[in-house]
């Protein structure tokens, strides 16, 4: 099975319908456990031996009695679509750990200024920030107060809604002026209707953006995505217009509440 893995690797082939895990054989050791299968009871369905099944979670054993296992634990585990396996993964740290890229960071730093707070930092990150919050040095963005003029929020987009309310917290509070979110057009929580779209200004960005992962490789998203923006004045607003395409959406005031809501109106 060895020279299974390295090809799957090559291929960039991975499975679906199967546990999480980073190697095929931490997601068969996944599996079983899952299903509240002890190695004994898995080799008396298999009818392979407890210790080639665990020599098959340690990445040894053959192709056949791979498939053998399989059959019994996975039986419906196929190939996951390429684009969904770059940005689905199993491991959810490797798929949150996704850099914007610094093309896209130039329209960024030329509309807003610099970036004095990076709450989502991580060491390999383009991102020029004079401040990072690391999760490898103990920081946490998400409890650690946020400060300066202008924050860029690139957040793990499995915990999207969490990180949207910390800025909006952030900024409510006064501990920065300025936020920039780069996340997914996902506009369906109550919160985000009665309570974000209120105060945030929001620039559907035209294409899709190419990140960048921790091995340097790119691809684009397979979703749409916006800049969503908090305290931004008009002319930081005109100036990213100027500089990237899409547009943004204008905000009307509710008669009712007094409250800014965003409207589908044009604003280029």
């Amino acid at each position: 099975m060895p020279t299974l893995i390295a090809a799957m690797a090559a291929l960039d082939f991975r499975l679906t319908v199967i546990a999480a895990g980073k190697t095929l054989p931490e997601q068969l050791r996944a599996e079983r456990r899952k299903r509240s299968m002890s190695l004994r009871s898995a080799a008396e369905k298999t009818g392979l031996s407890p210790t080639t099944i665990a020599s098959l979670e340690r990445g040894g054993g053959s192709v056949a009695s791979l498939l053998r296992l399989l059959a019994v634990i996975a039986p419906n585990a196929r190939r996951r679509a390429p684009e969904r396996s770059y940005w689905g993964q199993g491991d959810k740290d490797d798929r949150d750990i996704r850099f914007t890229p610094a093309d896209f960071m130039a329209g960024i730093y030329a509309a807003f200024g610099e970036i004095d707070l990076d709450p989502c930092g991580h060491p390999l990150s383009p991102v020029i920030a004079h401040r990072r919050i690391l999760p490898s040095e103990g920081g946490d963005g998400l409890v650690d107060d946020w400060s300066g003029k202008v924050a860029f929020v690139n957040p793990p987009y499995s915990q999207l809604l969490r990180w949207l309310r910390r800025a909006h917290d952030q900024w409510r509070a006064g501990k920065v002026e300025t936020v920039v979110c780069l996340v997914p057009v996902r506009t369906d929580s109550a919160w985000f209707h009665e309570t974000l779209s209120a105060d945030a200004d929001i620039y559907l960005l035209q294409g899709r953006v190419r990140f960048l992962d921790i091995r340097g490789a790119s691809q684009q998203t397979p979703f749409s995505l916006m800049v969503l923006t908090l305290g931004a004045t008009p002319e930081q607003k005109d100036r990213y217009a100027e500089l990237v395409a899409g547009f943004w959406l204008t905000r009307s005031v509710t008669a009712a509440s007094g409250a800014h809501r965003v409207s589908p109106a044009i604003v280029r």
